[in-house]
This record gives structure tokens, sequence and C-alpha cells, in this order.
């Protein structure tokens, strides 16, 4: 899952979320989010489990809030 991230008067918000094919496509999804589209940063994600899930952050770009919620 690749997330961009973009700067409101509230502060640094998750935008909305896109399922990706692989761990790897959704790195680039998120650099492309960051870099091609300008967003504030980017987050590239794993989610696990069912029905408790964990996620996992496979790569951070730009400017990132320390926590995210989704």
């Amino acid at each position: 899952i690749a997330v961009p991230i973009d700067r409101t008067e509230q502060g640094l918000v998750a935008g909305e979320a896109f399922k990706c094919a692989s761990p790897q496509a959704a790195i680039e999804r998120a650099k492309g989010f960051w870099k091609v589209f300008g967003h504030a940063g980017a987050v590239a994600v794993v989610r696990t489990g069912f029905p408790e899930t964990t996620t996992t952050v496979l790569r951070s770009f730009g400017s990132v809030p320390e926590q995210l919620e989704f």
C-alpha cells in the first residue's frame, strides 16, 4: 500500500491509500507520490494478518509524521 502525505492547516495528514501488486510496486508508487506529484511525503507499507492486522513501514519519503493513522 502506498499512501501520500499532504500538508494541511491541521499538519501532516495521510491521503487516500493506493493498493499495489507487490511491496516493490508500493515503494515505487510512494516515491512517485512524493517526487512526481508533489505531495509533502509518502510512505509504502504492508499489512499482514486477519482479523488483527499489523502494519510494517517499508519505506518513507519526504515529510512523514511519527504517528501515522490509516
